[in-house]
């Protein structure tokens, strides 16, 4: 009994300890302002930073991300500069308009090599994306998590089918950077780098004759560009976005706060990315396809009529970016291409599982802001 009695009170007093201990605290709110240069919701890009915003607010109560799209606080080289000096915590970049403030990142852009979802989705493990990823901690203080998809069907638009060389010799064409340029200069196009918002009136003015961009930008300037050839899988266009983040902000977070950031990122916002981009585009080819290329609309090319472009350009825009990099830039243009190929042979059409995404699951949040355009 008396056994018991003392059990029992050194229990009690356990207890009486253990609820004067302080209770874990949960993680200080973070603060983050995302600067991108891709417009706003129903972007999808967009889309995944108020997926991130959200989920943020819901893991670390009191955080706030700031959104700042097409520019509205810094342009991608400027990010990078902001980032590596401090005043900016995170960029969603373009890896070949960073190349204007760092040209080893063109050597991972160029039409016609990543060629199926899968290749596309297995950049973060080749040598070249380490590369530069170990570059941006060293050089540019910037921490980056990972890549992400633009458009996989970047084409061209105009007035009428740009289809052959001969279809584009002459003709002014926006691009949206110089590695693009080498393309249409091998088509017989004149190149003229320009931001997407420049591009309606030019288009209305007849500044330029057609464009390079992705599905989404032919839906904002379908009415002056219905006819929009899409040479398959990053056939004209081949870029794609990096997100990171300033290395000086980064380490001013505690470990439970990186934790979480990373987490969200790498977890859920960057697939969620991956399939709202994938379900754009084919909400757009739904709506607007076409396989009759006498007709306005989205005409894929069959693989001969791809393969025509193909041996036009041949080496061109491998060769352009030797020329704008380092020479020590080389052996990574050669390298990310052997990465390619042999991606593309690991990761056929249809066996990717981005191809198998319910696109029904991210239908309402494409309704969700096309409501509120529309208020």
């Amino acid at each position: 009994m008396l056994i018991r009695t003392a059990l029992t009170g050194l229990a009690a007093a356990a207890l009486a300890a253990a609820s004067v201990l302080p209770a874990a605290s949960a993680p200080e709110p973070v603060k983050i302002r995302i600067a991108s240069d891709h417009t706003p919701p129903p972007h999808p890009a967009a889309l995944a930073e108020i997926l991130f915003q959200e989920r943020l607010a819901e893991e670390i109560p009191g955080s706030e991300v700031l959104l700042f799209p097409s520019k509205a606080l810094y342009s991608v080289p400027e990010a990078v500069e902001a980032m590596t000096e401090g005043n900016l915590e995170m960029t969603w970049g373009q890896f070949g308009k960073t190349a204007q403030i760092d040209p080893f990142m063109a050597v991972v852009v160029g039409p016609m090599l990543l060629t199926t979802p899968g290749a596309i989705d297995a950049i973060d493990g080749f040598e070249t994306y380490a590369m530069l990823v170990k570059r941006f901690e060293e050089l540019h203080d910037i921490k980056i998590f990972g890549s992400a998809h633009l458009s996989f069907y970047m084409g061209a638009g105009s007035g009428s089918r740009l289809l052959k060389p001969e279809d584009f010799a002459g003709r002014k064409i926006r691009s949206m950077s110089p590695v693009e340029n080498a393309a249409l200069s091998a088509w017989g196009a004149n190149p003229t780098t320009m931001a997407f918002g420049d591009v309606p009136p030019a288009l209305e003015t007849g500044v330029i004759d057609g464009l390079l961009t992705s599905l989404g930008g032919f839906n904002v300037v379908k009415d002056q560009a219905p006819f929009f050839t899409v040479a398959g899988i990053n056939g004209i266009v081949g870029d794609y976005y990096w997100i990171g983040a300033s290395m000086s902000w980064w380490n001013s977070l505690d470990a439970e706060q990186q934790a979480i950031v990373e987490r969200l990122i790498v977890e859920e916002m960057l697939p969620f990315a991956k399939k709202a981009n994938w379900c754009n585009d084919k909400r757009m080819i739904d709506k607007y396809g076409t396989e009759d290329p006498s007709k306005p609309g989205i005409y894929i090319m069959t693989a001969d009529e791809a393969g025509v472009l193909a041996d036009a350009l041949g080496s061109g825009t491998a060769d352009h970016i030797k020329k704008s990099t380092p020479a020590d830039a080389d052996e990574w243009v050669d390298k990310f291409a052997m990465e390619a190929k042999a991606a593309v042979a690991a990761n056929p059409m249809g066996s990717h599982w981005l191809e198998d995404t319910d696109c029904s699951e991210i239908e309402p949040w494409f309704e969700r802001f096309a409501k509120k355009k529309k208020k």
